[in-house]
């Protein structure tokens, strides 16, 4: 015969008396071995200052939809907003970093009147380096995370290491004084095709283009120590969907067209090459933030040992398949070595 169950009594005891003056840290999860870590790297040197309040929103809504209960995460940015947050599990740090954010990135004008030197512009040289720079040092940092998911979050408007050349070479015109004619504009167009064809003008353009390349570079070694890191970046542009140039700057429009296509394919490759995918172009950000909480929620951590120990391959190449039908596989392509001292 059974009988029924006893019956259960609780009683809950009553809450501590909070002590005036002190502010207790938030209690550290139970289940972080198994949280994600999650970076939100700004680089606000490439964050147009009326960005901004489509920034602190978009980070609004990554705080809200992405980051969840047990995630391990920091923030940091390139410029000035000075903003450096080590990983935590406290919410309220990223809301208040949040509210810090100001995009300080140069307009096209300031690129085309800026300094030009044999490197390109001087200032977006400058800026570009300290970004790579960055988020290098950073992605180091996180080889020492072991055993779980890492995401970079990169919010940026992309890079083109030699912007405006069209609108560059009609300043430089300008600026020499050898405009001609009556009509001004008609003079300036006629000064920059003599300049064109100048071959000191020539030797210039070519050392702006081959250090434009080494720019290029510094952003495929980023990539590289990301997947030594086992990191994925997710590129997201707070520009948002773009329809043309600001009404108040004065652009030709295949410099425009040929700035927005090299930022934005910037971020793509940045992105492709770690295993990722960029938010560029969109105002939709919030089924593709639902798209990288789907990617890094569910996961297996798989290693291999390589069959070729020759050294000096230093990029292997990586193959991901599955026989499983109705199947698609998004994975790097390659890895690469550590180089050398």
């Amino acid at each position: 015969m059974v009988g029924n169950p006893p019956k259960v009594s609780v009683r809950s005891l009553p809450p501590a008396p909070a002590q005036t003056g002190i502010i207790l840290p938030q209690r550290r999860p139970t289940n972080d071995s198994t949280g994600r870590v999650f970076v939100i790297f700004i680089d606000d040197f490439h964050l147009q200052a009326r960005d901004t309040a489509r920034t602190r929103a978009w980070l609004k809504k990554i705080l809200r939809s992405l980051i969840h209960d047990g995630d391990l995460f920091g923030i940091v940015a390139t410029g000035y907003s000075s903003i450096s947050e080590q990983l935590t599990y406290d919410r309220q740090v990223l809301e208040s970093a949040i509210e810090r954010v100001t995009g300080s990135g140069l307009t096209p004008r300031e690129i085309i009147e800026g300094m030009q030197t044999s490197q390109g512009p001087a200032e977006l040289r400058h800026r570009a380096q300290v970004a790579m720079a960055t988020a290098y040092d950073l992605v180091r940092r996180l080889e020492n995370v072991r055993d779980r998911r890492k995401v970079v979050v990169y919010i940026s408007s992309g890079y083109d290491f030699d912007p405006f050349v069209e609108g560059r070479l009609e300043e430089q015109a300008r600026r020499q004084g050898i405009t001609d004619s009556t009509d001004e504009r008609g003079g300036l167009l006629a000064a920059a095709e003599r300049l064109r064809t100048d071959a000191s003008y020539r030797d210039l353009r070519s050392q702006q283009e081959l250090s434009a390349t080494d720019l290029i570079g510094n952003l495929y070694d980023l990539a590289k120590a990301a997947n030594r890191a086992n990191a994925t970046f997710y590129p997201i542009d707070p520009t948002g969907l773009v329809a043309g140039p600001d009404i108040d700057q004065d652009l030709k429009m295949s410099d425009w067209n040929a700035y927005t296509r090299e930022r934005q394919n910037s971020l793509r490759t940045l992105a492709e090459l770690t295993g990722g995918f960029a938010i560029v172009n969109t105002n939709n950000v919030d089924t593709l933030l639902k798209r990288i909480d789907d990617e890094t929620s569910d996961y297996y951590v798989l290693g291999y040992y390589s069959n070729n120990p020759d050294p000096l391959r230093r990029t292997r190449k990586i193959e991901v398949r599955t026989s499983r039908p109705n199947v698609t596989v998004w994975a790097r392509k390659a890895y690469s070595l550590r180089p050398d001292k």
